[in-house]
């Protein structure tokens, strides 16, 4: 008895997205654009975090993970996307589409940590002020980045196995931009139920409770906001709670729409408006939240003119 796992092609072929083929090369524009804001804007935030001490503080350290992530996660997927677009270089090995799949999978669950991480900073800088210091504390940070680390790497290392397992035979075609596991699972020609069930768990029990206790955490905050006496306090709270908030949004919204359509939407939602929106989800909240960090947080804004003034003055 032969063992399935053999029956391995030597790559797929990425076709872009499906119906907007003649527009590649001016899709490849605004995506090369967003890319390099998106390398810029995240840059710029670590330098300016790490080159301030007065800046290492939970809030901003947190700032740091998550522009790391948005670079890894874009730089995992927007380099072979303009590759389509640009050159028509459409093949991808085997194994480096499993690994394209690992790191887009492993970057979305350790950013959904990381704004988990984040709301709870908030929860306890805004309702328990008193203790915050004593809390958030360096030792707090490392037990997290760990505790993200671990759960990243566990709960999407079996995706790999899962579709290494499968045999592929006939069919290598991918019609996406990059590789992901139900993009790669649905060319097996072997039953993938284990597969389905197994990627519902995890959105279940990883990110959908990571959702679950942001909506908890910036319920308490608000009702907390709303009790302040000041009212340039309370502005400042808000401030800080519509930044988060629009990051949430902006990284949620497009990858559950994903999920939900690559299971059951298929039928109803256009392949090419599926794509695109998959592809803007890995582009867009990266692009978007050193803009709406930066601009918003007038911390940053002071050390990075500081900076600049510096620059000039050599």
């Amino acid at each position: 008895m032969l063992n399935i796992s053999t029956f391995h092609l030597d790559h797929f072929l990425l076709m872009g997205i499906p119906g907007l083929e003649e527009s590649h090369l001016m899709l490849s524009i605004p995506f090369c654009i967003m890319y390099v804001m998106d390398l810029i804007g995240n840059s710029i935030l670590i330098l300016v975090i790490g080159r301030n001490e007065t800046l290492h503080q939970p809030m901003y350290l947190f700032l740091v993970m998550l522009a790391t992530c948005d670079i890894l996660l874009s730089s995992t997927t927007v380099p072979k996307t303009l590759c389509i677009f640009w050159f028509n270089s459409h093949t991808i090995s085997f194994n480096g589409c499993l690994v394209q799949t690992f790191f887009i999978h492993f970057n979305f669950v350790m950013e959904s940590a990381i704004l988990v991480s984040m709301a709870y900073d908030r929860y306890y800088a805004i309702c328990q002020p008193l203790t915050y210091t004593s809390t958030i504390t360096g030792s707090f940070i490392r037990n997290i980045i760990s505790f993200a680390l671990l759960r990243s790497v566990s709960s999407i290392t079996p995706f790999v196995f899962l579709l290494y397992r499968l045999p592929y035979e006939g069919n290598n075609v991918i019609e996406h931009t990059y590789c992901e596991h139900m993009s790669m699972a649905k060319l097996a020609t072997a039953d993938i139920l284990v597969n389905v069930v197994y990627g519902l768990i995890i959105a279940a029990s990883v990110t959908g409770v990571d959702m679950i206790l942001i909506v908890v955490s910036y319920v308490v905050i608000i009702r907390a906001v709303l009790r302040l006496r000041s009212s340039e306090a309370r502005v400042k709270a808000f401030n800080t709670c519509v930044s988060h908030v629009c990051v949430i949004i902006l990284f949620y919204f497009p990858a559950f729409f994903s999920f939900i359509t690559h299971r059951v939407g298929h039928k109803y939602i256009s392949l090419k408006f599926h794509i695109l929106l998959a592809n803007l989800y890995v582009i867009v909240p990266p692009m978007m939240n050193p803009i709406i960090y930066g601009v918003k947080t007038r911390e940053i804004r002071q050390r990075l003119q500081q900076i600049l003034l510096q620059q000039r003055g050599l």
